[in-house]
C-alpha cells in the first residue's frame, strides 16, 4: 500500500508516493491558479507514470492521501475571500475595525510604530454595513443575564442576506463559556439560509480575546466557500479517479485533519504546507538522531522557516494575517517573500537593489521560462551565475533561456554600473542574508542559539542558497534531506505527519492552584477529543493524548505553554509546575527574569489528541564508500563565484570570477562519496550548490550533508 502527500505552492505542486518499503517516488507540476485541482491531478500523474502505473490503479493501492493546500492563504493574500456578514454583541459591532490601537498595532513591531506610513489599518474584511449587533449578554462567568432577542437576530439575518453575503461569521461575547446563544443563530441561519457558509467562534477559537476570536470567525468565514468548493473538487476528482480512502487535510498545528473537519474550519489549513515540511523533518531528524533541527524551505514565492527543539516543534498561539491577529495553536512559521521567483527592482528612492516580497509566480514565472516573464529573479541570477544547467531543469522538462536572463538582469546592471555576473552575484547574495536575517530572529528571539542546531535544507531553491545563509548563521552541518525528494519535501511530510485534533478551555485560576481542579478541565478535554476521534473511526487503543497548560505570572498578559508529562497530574508533577514555569520562562526572556515567589496564573488547558498513521520508512545502507562512480562526473560548468581564495604573488586574495565547477549526478553518487568545492550538484527537481571552501558527503542514510565553513575559504582549481 501507498502513502501519498500533495501540497500546492505558488510556483509549482508536488507529489510524493512512497512504497512499504520507503522507497520514495516524486513529482512536479506547475500550479494552475485558475484551477489549482488541474494542477494537483496533473502532479499526481506525473508520480504515477513513474510509478509504472495508471492513476487508478496507484489511487487503488493507496492508503492514505495527505493534502496540504494554499487555497485559503492565498484568497487572504489576493482578498479574494468570500463577502462576509458579521453577527456580534449589541454595542460592540466595531471591535474587528477598532483592532489594537489607532494603527491596529499591538507594539511588537517597533519598525511599523516608529514608521507611521508602513503602519495604516488594512482594508476590512468585513466593512461597516456588513455587521450587525444583536440585543445578548453573557457575562465573564458563563451566565446568561441578557437573553438573546430572536427577533432581533432573525432581523440581523435577514438584512445580511439581502445584501448577498456569500458567509456570516457570529461572534458574542464570553460565548466560549456559554455558547448557547451562537448556537440559536446558527441554525435561525441555516433555516434561513441553509447553504450558506456559517463560522461560530465558540466552534472555532473557544478562548478569551473579544477582538482576536471576531477576527478569526471573520477570517475563517472569508475563506470559508472558496475552500470548501476547492475541497469538495478535490475530493470529486480523487474519487473518480479511483481513491477510496478518507481524504486528510494537512493543518497548521502539525498534523492533519478529516476533510469535513477542514471545510468547517478552513482557518485551520493556513501555513499548512510549510508546517508539513517542519513534521517532515522532524519524522526525518528522528531517525537520524537529531534533536536540535533548523528548518528552511525555499520554494519558488517564499522562504519559510520553523525549529525544532528536543525533538519538538515550536508552537505559536497567535497568529497574524494582514495585521489582523487571532487565537489558534499552530506550529510556528516564519516567513519572508524571498523564493526563486521572487522579483529584482531598484528601488527608486534609495537607487539600490531590491528582491521581492513579489514574486513572478508560475505564470508567467522568471524570464528565463519564456513565458512572458519581464521582470528578473532570483532564478534568473542562478541561471546567470551557471549554477542552474538550462538543458536540465525540472528534470530536462524545461528548457531556460540564459540569453533572455542576462539581457534582463542586465538592464538592472547597467543602471548601477554593474557587470552583469556581479549583478547577478549581488542579487543571490542580497536574498541569502534576507534569509540568514530571518534565522536569526526566529531563534535568537526564542531563545535559541543557532550553532546548537542542524539546519535542514529543502524546497526546489533551498539547496542551491542554504551555503551562504547557514555560514552567515555559524550553523555547523546543512542536512539536504532524501536528495531529490527535499524539492517536495511538504508533500513528503504530508504524507508522515499523524492526524491531529487540538481541544483548549480557558479557566483562569491563580495560586496555589487546585489540582483536582485542574484534572477535571483536562478530562473534560479528553472526553471531547474522544468522541471526536472515535467519530473519525479510529479505535482506541491508536488514540494518543498530550496535555499542557498555558501559564504567566499574575498580572501580566503573555502566558508560557507548560507540556504536562500525564493526565491526570500526579502530585509530583503538580508540586514542579512552578519550577518547570520558571525555566521555559527565563529561557525566553533570560536567566532571573522570572520573579522567584510571584503568584501564578492558568489561563487556558490544552490537549491534543492524536493517532498514528503510517510513517515512511528510511533505509540505512551498510557499507559506505569513498569512490565517486564515473558516471556521476558531468564534467565542468564555467560558474561565477563571489569569493574565490587563490594567490597573488605572496599574498592570499578573495576575489570573484568564474571558473571551470565541477559539475556531478546527485542521482547517481552513492552513501560515502565526498566533495569538496567548488562544485555543483545537479538532481532533477533542484540543483546542491557548493562553495569553495565548504564539503558534501552522503550519509548511509542518502541525505547530502553540506558543512559550509567559512564561504570563499576554498581554493581555485
Amino acid at each position: 500500500m501507498y502513502l501519498c502527500g500533495l501540497d500546492i505552492g505558488g510556483t509549482f505542486t508536488d507529489c510524493v508516493i512512497v512504497d512499504d518499503d520507503g522507497r520514495v517516488v516524486s513529482a512536479k507540476a506547475p500550479s494552475t491558479p485558475g484551477d489549482f485541482a488541474e494542477g494537483l491531478m496533473n502532479a499526481l500523474g506525473a508520480a504515477a507514470r513513474k510509478c509504472g502505473q495508471p492513476v487508478p490503479a496507484l489511487l487503488a493501492e493507496t492508503a492514505l492521501v495527505s493534502h496540504g493546500t494554499t487555497v485559503g492563504t492565498n484568497a487572504i493574500v489576493q482578498k479574494r475571500g468570500a463577502r462576509v456578514g458579521l453577527v456580534t454583541t449589541r454595542g460592540h459591532n466595531d471591535v474587528i475595525h477598532i483592532m489594537r490601537g489607532s494603527r491596529g498595532l499591538d507594539g511588537r513591531e517597533v519598525r511599523q510604530v516608529v514608521h507611521i506610513p508602513e503602519s495604516r489599518k488594512p482594508t476590512p474584511i468585513v466593512p461597516k454595513r456588513l455587521i450587525r449587533g444583536v440585543s445578548e449578554r453573557i457575562d465573564c462567568f458563563g451566565n446568561v443575564v441578557v437573553a438573546l432577542n430572536e427577533a432581533q437576530a432573525e432581523q440581523a439575518i435577514r438584512e445580511l442576506l439581502a445584501q448577498d453575503v456569500d458567509a456570516i461569521a457570529i461572534c458574542f461575547l464570553w460565548s466560549f463559556l456559554e455558547p448557547s446563544h451562537e448556537r440559536r443563530v446558527k441554525a435561525m441561519v441555516q433555516d434561513l439560509a441553509p447553504d450558506l457558509f456559517v463560522t461560530c467562534s465558540h466552534e472555532l477559537v473557544p478562548k478569551w480575546g473579544e477582538y482576536e476570536r471576531t477576527t478569526a470567525s471573520c477570517l475563517n468565514a472569508y475563506v470559508g466557500p472558496v475552500t470548501t468548493s476547492y475541497l469538495a473538487d478535490i475530493e470529486r476528482r480523487l474519487a473518480q479517479a479511483g481513491y477510496r480512502a478518507p481524504l486528510q487535510i494537512t493543518q497548521s498545528a502539525g498534523g492533519t485533519i478529516p476533510v469535513e473537519v477542514a471545510r468547517r474550519s478552513p482557518l485551520l489549513t493556513l501555513d499548512s504546507g510549510p508546517v508539513a515540511g517542519v513534521m517532515g523533518s522532524r519524522h526525518s531528524a528522528g531517525a537520524m538522531g537529531y534533536e536540535n533541527v533548523i528548518t528552511t524551505d525555499m520554494g519558488g514565492t517564499s522562504f519559510d522557516i520553523g525549529v525544532i527543539h528536543g525533538g519538538e516543534p515550536a508552537y505559536a498561539f497567535r497568529s497574524k494575517v494582514h495585521q489582523y491577529e487571532y487565537y489558534l495553536p499552530k506550529v510556528d512559521i516564519q516567513a519572508i517573500g524571498s523564493g526563486g521567483g521572487s522579483m529584482v527592482r531598484i528601488d527608486e528612492v534609495t537607487g539600490t537593489l531590491r528582491v521581492g516580497p513579489e514574486s513572478a509566480g508560475a505564470e508567467p514565472g522568471p524570464v528565463c521560462y519564456g513565458r512572458g516573464g519581464k521582470v528578473p529573479t532570483v532564478t534568473d541570477a542562478d541561471l546567470v551565475l551557471g549554477r542552474l544547467n538550462p538543458e536540465n531543469f525540472a528534470g530536462g522538462a524545461m528548457r531556460l533561456d540564459v540569453a533572455a536572463a542576462r539581457r534582463a538582469i542586465g538592464t538592472i546592471a547597467d543602471r548601477l554600473d554593474m557587470d552583469v555576473d556581479a549583478c547577478a552575484s549581488g542579487i543571490t547574495q542580497i536574498v541569502e542574508f534576507q534569509m540568514a536575517d530571518l534565522i536569526h530572529k526566529a531563534t535568537i528571539q526564542k531563545g535559541f542559539d543557532p550553532r546548537d542546531f542542524v539546519l535542514f535544507a529543502f524546497g526546489g531553491a533551498g539547496p542551491a542558497h542554504a551555503g551562504v545563509f547557514a555560514a552567515e548563521l555559524g550553523v555547523a552541518k546543512v542536512v539536504i534531506p532524501q536528495r531529490a525528494t527535499a524539492s517536495v519535501w511538504c508533500a513528503f511530510g504530508a504524507a508522515s505527519v499523524d492526524l491531529l485534533h487540538i481541544y483548549e478551555r480557558v479557566d483562569i485560576m491563580a495560586s496555589p492552584f487546585d489540582l483536582d481542579r485542574i484534572n477535571a478541565l483536562l478530562e473534560s478535554l479528553r472526553r471531547q477529543a474522544q468522541v471526536q476521534l472515535v467519530a473519525d473511526g479510529l479505535p482506541e487503543d491508536r488514540h494518543r493524548f498530550r496535555y499542557a497548560l498555558d501559564m504567566r505570572h499574575k498580572g501580566q498578559i503573555h502566558e508560557v505553554e507548560v507540556g504536562l508529562d500525564e493526565a491526570p497530574v500526579g502530585r509530583q508533577e503538580f508540586e514542579r509546575l512552578h519550577e518547570r514555569f520558571t525555566a521555559l520562562y527565563e529561557r525566553l526572556y533570560g536567566s532571573g527574569s522570572s520573579l522567584a515567589g510571584a503568584r501564578l496564573e492558568i489561563v487556558t488547558a490544552r490537549c491534543r489528541a492524536s493517532a498514528a498513521t503510517p510513517k515512511p520508512s528510511f533505509v540505512k545502507h551498510d557499507g559506505l564508500t569513498g569512490e565517486i562512480p564515473s558516471d556521476a562526473r558531468l564534467g565542468r560548468r564555467s560558474v561565477y563565484w563571489p569569493r574565490i581564495s587563490g594567490t597573488s604573488g605572496s599574498a592570499v586574495t578573495a576575489l570573484p570570477g568564474r571558473i571551470e565547477t565541477p559539475i556531478h549526478d546527485g542521482h547517481r553518487l552513492v552513501p560515502g562519496n565526498r566533495l569538496e568545492g567548488p562544485a555543483v550538484v545537479e538532481l532533477e527537481t533542484t540543483t546542491v550548490v557548493l562553495h569553495p571552501g565548504q564539503t558534501l558527503q552522503m550519509d548511509a542514510y542518502g541525505n547530502f550533508e553540506l558543512f559550509p565553513g567559512a564561504v570563499g575559504g576554498g581554493s581555485v582549481h
